[in-house]
């Protein structure tokens, strides 16, 4: 009887250790999409399609743009963490993702990321020739230019990223006019200019570790304080870049004031790791940003329909 019992004790718990393992993995593959990121660049570009028809979304056209955005920007971003894997294992910050730390093997994160890429891209396409180009762009560049060939090489590299970072937004502003137009230009330029205060400061905080895996980043090779000169200068300008793309929408007054308030509050934060750095403030601005970019795409869709 006392047998039979541990019998069937192990013979349940094997069955949730193999759901764990399932689970354990399916985080992993998560992982690898950087959900977060993913999800930012997600938003750029539903909202960029949502200001531009206000109240007349097609919402089938809508769904089917997001999950072509979705597809191309987490399956670009697998890939590159399979042709970063070496670079990242000598880092601290990033050892314990799923490659470096052998969860998933790279064959495997491989074709996981040409099946979420090569369905993307071929989605966006079939939308529109040209929304395909421009997401096809995005995700060359980020993939081509930036990773394969820059990043190992000049610090000047985040420039590239930032211009496949503004494919999103400019390929759903282009899906829902017919063509490229002022106001979409701006909406990409705000998330390139958006750049340097979420990925220097990142670059910043972590300045030994990208010393010590070989990755030229602008803090060693300019120094701290051209950095910090880079990083304000860059924030006045998109601060202003997406007022103008809100001036141009006429948004709603109260939008614009929101808008307006998440800028300063981006530039202060800017001016003052300029003017008394300290890590404390540095990492302020690098968690602000990004809820400045979130804050200022969704504050120009609501405030082209209020």
């Amino acid at each position: 009887m006392r047998a039979n019992s541990q019998l069937t004790a192990g013979t349940s718990a094997r069955p949730v250790s193999r759901a764990r393992q399932r689970a354990r993995t399916a985080r992993a593959y998560l992982a690898m999409t950087k959900p977060l990121q993913t999800l930012l660049l997600l938003i750029t570009g539903v909202c960029a399609y949502a200001l531009s028809r206000p109240g007349a979304i097609d919402w089938s056209e809508l769904t089917a743009a997001a999950l072509a955005l979705t597809g191309a920007v987490a399956g670009c971003t697998v890939l590159n963490m399979v042709l970063d894997r070496d670079i990242d294992a000598r880092m601290g910050r990033t050892a314990r993702r799923p490659l470096p730390a052998g969860r998933i093997s790279p064959r495997a994160a491989l074709i996981f990321g040409l099946a979420l890429s090569l369905p993307g891209l071929a989605l966006a396409w079939v939308l529109s020739p040209l929304f395909g180009l421009i997401v096809s762009l995005g995700f060359g560049i980020d993939l081509g230019v930036y990773t394969l060939w820059l990043k190992r090489r000049t610090p000047l590299s985040i420039l590239w990223g930032g211009i496949s970072g503004g494919m999103p937004a400019l390929a759903g502003r282009a899906l829902a006019m017919g063509r490229v137009d002022l106001v979409g230009v701006l909406l990409a330029f705000g998330v390139l200019l958006w750049i340097p205060a979420h990925i220097l400061t990142l670059a910043t905080h972590y300045a030994r570790e990208y010393h010590l895996a070989g990755v030229p980043v602008w803090p060693n090779v300019y120094g701290p304080t051209a950095t910090r000169r880079v990083i304000a200068l860059a924030t006045l300008l998109d601060v202003a870049v997406l007022a103008a793309a809100g001036w141009l929408l006429c948004i709603h007054p109260v939008a614009l004031v929101v808008l307006a308030a998440l800028g300063a509050g981006l530039t202060g934060l800017s001016i003052a790791v300029l003017i008394r750095p300290t890590e404390r403030l540095n990492w302020a601005l690098f968690k602000f940003a990004s809820l400045y970019m979130l804050g200022a795409f969704v504050s120009l869709t609501i405030g082209t329909v209020l």
